[in-house]
């Protein structure tokens, strides 16, 4: 089933099954706009889950 999450990475929304890739880590699914956010998280997967968790930011690709 298809659902609308967000990029932890650059927080783009995206369609959960039209994904450029997918990663679990600790148990818990996420998904990203492209191949180069999935490397991003790969690099520091506690920055973005901490900044996700955080309603009040905002990312950007240019990081």
């Amino acid at each position: 089933m298809a659902m609308q999450v967000t990029d932890p990475v650059c927080d783009m929304t995206i369609d959960s099954e039209q994904a450029a890739a997918r990663e679990v880590w600790k148990g818990q699914t996420y998904y990203f706009c492209s191949k180069s956010c999935q490397e991003k998280f790969r690099a520091a997967p506690d920055r973005y889950v901490k900044k996700a968790d955080d309603p009040g930011a905002h990312g950007s690709h240019n990081r």
